[in-house]
This record gives structure tokens, sequence and C-alpha cells, in this order.
């Protein structure tokens, strides 16, 4: 679940000195339900086939897998020398903007590493601040390359709304929060209560599911700032959201309403959120491109290589790493030849990627760690060697 804003969508710069700082877009505007919220379903066009087209009788038209734009996208992007991300500008961590009214955030930064990987630059980015209801319509309109913004992959969004979902960069799920004088200790304190909750949202499906057999009613809205006014004014006992975006809201919460201290989060988490970036259905250029790009964060932390230190390994003996960097050294046979998988990218879009934004460890501590406002722990989202989720392909 995700943070509603009321501002007018707008395309925001990067800020580069070479870009418009802000360009106004027509799309909706925010008013946003839950990163977990299921987006209205919309028709969605059979597989592409051009009008023109020939039908071969072995392999009819109607059964071939549109693949019109299996190559458009990042043709697209590097024809445009910027990369058009979706984000998120509500969610202190995830996405917001700063005082110099630049993007940050975790999410955000996930956009600044595709970039990297496919043009050689992380500011080569303009972000569109996108509503949760409107994300998959703006994406399938081809007015985003990719979106960024907190968003759970589900079997309907990539069966019936058009979404590619790559590898996940953010284990969430959905839990409870309460005000700590009221003395509850778990959800199954709650018997006879009221719980806040955004309406039309999987977060409203997911709370029906475990109070079942829990006497409760749910008290509905629409966005998180009246929903957040409602539990100030004690219209209800608990309010319910992704634990990511309880948390934010708990570091943030008013001091004349009691301040963080007054609220206490369970421990209980009742759903499985796996957020990550989206791309459209049908580019499978594209698609691979956005994962590898994740991917590398993830298996730079593993190999202990930083923003801070990447340098230190060009004397690396280590062949995988030596064939990560892009360095050349890791063929034995030949020991000039620099490792290319073939994704269409250049030999060092890893070290692109690690060089200016950094390791998925370096990335999460920046706008979740312990020494942010959040203040998350990694818990799941560690790597596999740690005891997490986090598990990277081998790059070879």
């Amino acid at each position: 679940m995700r943070e509603p804003d009321r501002r007018p969508d707008r395309h925001v710069n990067s800020g580069r000195s070479a870009r418009k700082p802000w360009i106004v877009l027509a799309v909706a505007g925010f008013v946003m339900t839950s990163c977990s919220g299921a987006a209205e379903e919309q028709d969605l066009p059979d597989a592409a086939q051009d009008d023109d087209s020939v039908a071969v009788e072995e392999e009819p038209a109607a059964d071939q897998e549109d693949d019109t734009d299996s190559e458009g996208t990042l043709a697209a992007v590097r024809e445009r020398g910027e990369l058009i991300c979706g984000i998120n500008d509500a969610v202190p961590g995830f996405g917001s903007i700063d005082e110099d009214g630049a993007p940050v955030g975790f999410d955000v930064d996930f956009c600044k590493v595709i970039a990297a990987a496919v043009l050689g630059d992380a500011e080569a980015v303009s972000y569109v601040p996108v509503a949760v209801a409107d994300r998959f319509t703006v994406l399938q309109s081809g007015e985003i390359d990719v979106l960024s913004r907190n968003t759970t992959r589900t079997a309907a969004r990539e069966g019936t709304e058009g979404g590619a979902f790559v590898t996940t960069t953010y284990y969430d799920g959905q839990g409870m929060m309460v005000r700590t004088d009221d003395g509850f200790s778990s959800i199954d304190d709650m018997e006879d209560t009221i719980v806040c909750v955004l309406e039309g949202t999987t977060t409203e499906l997911n709370l029906a599911t475990r109070f079942a057999g829990v006497n409760y009613e749910p008290l509905t809205f629409s966005n998180s700032d009246d929903l957040q006014d409602a539990f100030i004014a004690d219209a209800c006992d608990g309010w319910t959201s992704d634990l990511s975006q309880l948390a934010s809201r708990r570091a943030l919460f008013p001091d004349d309403a009691g301040g963080p201290d007054s609220l206490v989060i369970f421990d209980e988490v009742f759903s499985k959120e796996p957020l990550g970036p989206v791309v459209r259905h049908g580019d499978p250029e594209w698609l691979r491109t956005v994962d590898w790009a994740v991917i590398a964060t993830i298996q730079a932390e593993e190999f202990g290589v930083s923003s801070g230190n990447v340098g230190d390994f060009d004397d690396s003996d280590d062949l995988d790493i030596r064939r990560f960097l892009g360095l050349p050294g890791a063929d034995e046979e030949d020991p000039d030849v620099i490792f290319d998988p073939g994704l269409g990218l250049d030999t060092d879009m890893n070290r692109n990627i690690i060089e200016q934004v950094g390791n998925y460890g370096e990335i999460f501590d920046r706008h979740l760690g312990p020494d942010t406002v959040l203040g998350l722990e990694r818990g799941v989202n560690e790597l596999w060697t740690n005891g997490g989720l986090l598990y990277a392909p081998p790059y070879r």
C-alpha cells in the first residue's frame, strides 16, 4: 500500500542541466489506494496482429504471441538518450520529492540503475509520478518505459493487465498498526473493533481473510491522508497496510497526535507483497534488460563490490568478478577477451551501475535502513547467503 498524492501529475526531470526541469504531462490525478491494490480491470487487446499480416496455415496468427514491440523500448530509450520512469512521489523512503525538487527514494534509485545499464548515465532519467489506479494504463500507453513504483506482483497483473515483472526489489507484507495506549497485543485481541483500510484494494480483501471468525468493522477510505485523519480522530482502532507504508506513516506521525511512540506495529505479517519494477508484456528484450540491471545490484553486494571499492577489483583474480565488471582476463583461453552475455548492452553495464548508484545494500541503507527515518531492518530483503530471499542468477 502506498501514499496517495493530491498534487496534479507531472513529468519530473532528473535535474540535469541539459534538460528542462519540469514537464507537465496529462497523466491522471493522484487518487491512490494501495501498492497491493488491485488495479481496475481493463480490456486489453488480443495477441497483436497487424491488419495486413498474412496468416500462415501451420501457425495461425491468432495463436502467435504479441511480439510486435519485442525490441522497441531499448532502441527507443537509446535513441532518446533518456529513460522515462514511472514513480510514486509521496512515500518517503521509496519515492518522494526532496527539498531541491528532485525525486529520491529506493524505487527512484532503481530507475537510475536501469539508466546506468542502458545509457551509461544514471542521471539520464525523466520521472513521471503515476497514480495507483493509472499505473498500468500509463505503462501500456507507452508514456513510460518502466514502472518503478512499489507495485506488487500478482498473477492478474501479468495475466490481464499487460505487466511483466522483473526480479523483486523489496519483499513486503501486510500488517496492523494500533495505538500503544489501547492495549492490543495482537490481531486476535481485536474483537469488536473498527479497522481503517483503503477501499477497493487487495489490502481490504486480505483484511477480511485474516479477520475471518473475528467480529470487526472495516472503515474504508479512498486515500491515506483521510484515513490518517480518521485514525487520529479515534474513528478506528486499527490501521492496516503494507508494513513499509505503516513504518513510513508511523515515523512521520504528527507530534500533536502523539508522535511515533504513540503507535505500535504488530509483528504479524498476513500477506505476501513482492514489489518491483514492471515493463510492458511483449517486449522480451526490454524485460531482460531491466531484469539484469536489477540483478546486478544484488550480485554486486554478494561479491562485496560497492560504489566505494569497485576500482579495487580491477586487479582481482576472481574470474567471476572480472566477468561481472567487464574486465579482460575472464576467459582462460584468451585473456584479452571481455565477456559479453549477449544482452545487447555494453560490457561495462554492471560497473556503471555500481559506480553511479551502488549495490543493493547501499541502495537499501541509503533510503530505508536503520540510519534513515524509516529505520527498517533488512529482514527477508537480505542476501540468500545471510538468510534472506535475494538471489542473483549467475552472470556468465
